[in-house]
């Protein structure tokens, strides 16, 4: 073969595409702007959430928190009603619901469809150290399809395997049935990953809704008031994380979390886990894992209704 038909082959020679540069999240432009957007989106989260002040509903949960007996597992339960569930949510702990999550059209299908169906969607990847940088404005994130992420991940070449998390993904909740528990709840967030994909110890200030509907993971949970022993950050006004981990506790580093509650929880395909609002939890998924939440977007259930909490309409 001649120099220019080597040339032409060569150059005929796939190149796999490369991923886009990843996103990095900008800060705000000045302090003074950042907490004028901070307490623009307070009052907005007050404001939905039907209560005087977020600041004041995050001391009520730590103040009920204390009074909520203490659990040293999470308790199993069948299939409930929106009475019953909402009842027990009343009292302020987690809980698992089963035959619920596996009657989900979602449920009945196989991680080998979101290849053959899902290929073209697009996705935004938690890449990089996004354990340590979780709930950093900058962390780094990448755009990618959901091919293109599988692939990825198929090569497992990262100690940290990319993660899709908090996405909201319509493509699959077409599929999902949620069940009535909150008069008003957030758009359903997915989270897909390998074995080893993490999600730090942090808390919500709302209450959760958690479904597993492929493979395994496992979660500790922490009551709201242990906060003082868990070295919490404030993300925003409804979000707080913890740099402690309970999987490695680090206790020379963090000594006041030996007085923090840590219950373990596995939770499989088919279950519900409800995380009550201001409960911390920590996530590691043992296997290849999609789950997918909701949150409330109301006085949480804990508080039943406290009056003094109550924004007046």
């Amino acid at each position: 073969m001649s120099k220019e038909k080597n040339s032409v082959a060569a150059n005929q020679v796939r190149v796999p595409p490369r991923l886009p540069p990843p996103i990095v999240l900008p800060e705000s432009t000045s302090p003074e702007d950042a907490i004028a957007k901070k307490q623009a989106r307070e009052r907005k989260d007050a404001q939905v959430r039907g209560v005087t002040s977020i600041q004041e509903m995050r001391a009520a949960i730590k103040r009920v928190g204390r009074d909520v007996p203490a659990i040293s597992e999470v308790p199993r339960m069948g299939r409930l009603d929106a009475a019953a569930f909402r009842t027990l949510a009343k009292k302020g702990s987690p809980f698992l619901i089963t035959g619920v999550v596996n009657r989900w059209p979602l449920c009945a299908l196989t991680p080998q469809t979101l290849r053959e169906r899902f290929s073209h969607v697009p996705v935004r990847a938690r890449v990089g150290d996004y354990i340590n940088t979780a709930f950093a404005p900058d962390r780094a994130m990448q755009d990618m399809t959901m091919l293109e992420y599988l692939e990825l991940v198929a090569t497992g070449s990262e100690d940290l395997p990319p993660y899709l998390g908090n996405l909201e993904l319509r493509e699959l909740n077409s599929m999902c049935h949620w069940p009535a528990y909150f008069d008003k709840m957030g758009p359903p967030r997915f989270w897909l990953g390998p074995a080893g994909t993490v999600t730090p110890l942090h808390c919500d200030y709302d209450d959760n809704i958690f479904a597993q509907i492929w493979g395994s993971k496992r979660i500790f949970l922490s009551p709201p008031h242990h906060d003082e022993f868990l070295y919490p950050s404030e993300a925003n006004a409804i979000l707080f994380g913890s740099p402690f981990n309970p999987e490695a506790p680090d206790f020379e580093k963090f000594p006041l979390a030996r007085q923090a509650t840590m219950i373990e929880c596995i939770v499989n395909p088919g279950d519900l886990l409800y995380v009550p609002a201001g409960w911390y939890h920590y996530v590691r998924s043992l296997t290849f894992s999609l789950s997918s939440n909701r949150w409330a977007r109301a006085m949480p259930f804990a508080l039943s209704g406290d009056p003094s909490l109550q924004r007046a309409k």
